[in-house]
């Protein structure tokens, strides 16, 4: 299965939110017809309407495969609709945050090839990372196909067990409000230094993605980055002797927001 099987066969996109929009807009761009796309969608927006996809007029019989883009506490009741396609041909990928391989499956059907997938919000700008990880009925070229449709918002990554989960929401699923959240207190350092509001926010927000384009285009690690902006004894080492504290610093305040979001998300999976 690949993407002509898709182009002939279909693929079903249950919820065109911004998350959907976001790959279905990826897949328009790397040649996907239009026409073999059918979106199921109560609240279409404008720019859905002007893809030129099919829009809640039913799904094929035998599509290649079904993508559940749904709210997850929407989840029960979207899926009932497309049980009839679960059972083995039809691969299934949700993006549902929190809803398990299991409870999937329950609901479609035993022998249903499944894809769990954690994608993040910059898919928006095709600048995401998503963490796959497949049912026992789907095979490594079904996880390839997820891959390769996930690809289109940003990088993928697949995980050894379906556990790993809880920790990618964590990290990767929570992360981009982290970083959000940290140009909003850098900004406000830069106000209680006498700067005004306005310039501290634009220089705190103009650092921030600078310092993460610079860490996505360089071959060098984080560790070596930090290193090559301290020179010894100057303004960044004197910085960084506050944000690096073993005991008062980002590293353990870091631990403790990933794991808080780690053991909220395995709570709101049960």
């Amino acid at each position: 299965m690949n993407m002509d099987d898709i182009a002939a066969r279909g693929l079903v996109l249950l919820g065109c939110g911004k998350m959907g929009s976001a790959l279905l807009e990826g897949w328009l761009k790397q040649g996907l017809p239009a026409t073999s796309v059918h979106v199921l969608e109560p609240r279409p927006s404008d720019w859905l309407k002007a893809t030129g996809v099919a829009i809640n007029q039913g799904v094929p019989s035998d599509p290649a495969v079904a993508l559940l883009a749904v709210k997850p506490q929407m989840m029960g009741e979207a899926l009932p609709s497309l049980q009839a396609l679960g059972g083995g041909k039809t691969l299934f990928i949700s993006i549902a945050a929190g809803t398990s391989l299991q409870t999937l499956e329950d609901s479609l059907g035993a022998g249903t090839p499944i894809v769990r997938v954690m994608p993040n919000t910059p898919a928006a700008v095709a600048r995401g990372i998503s963490a796959l990880i497949g049912n026992a009925h789907a095979t490594e070229a079904h996880e390839a196909l997820a891959g390769s449709l996930m690809a289109a918002v940003g990088e993928v990554v697949t995980l050894e067990n379906e556990g790993q989960m809880d920790a990618v929401t964590g990290v990767s699923g929570s992360g981009p409000a982290y970083v959000f959240h940290m140009i909003e207190a850098l900004a406000a350092a830069g106000e209680a230094q006498g700067l005004s509001p306005e310039l501290a926010m634009k220089l705190a927000r103009a650092t921030v993605c600078g310092a993460g384009e610079l860490a996505h285009q360089s071959p060098e690690s984080a560790a070596q980055l930090r290193v090559n902006v301290t020179s010894p004894g100057g303004t960044t080492a004197a910085g960084l002797a506050q944000l690096m504290d073993a005991e008062s610093g980002l590293p353990p305040l870091m631990r403790r927001t990933v794991a808080a979001a780690t053991d909220r998300s395995k709570e709101l999976g049960k």
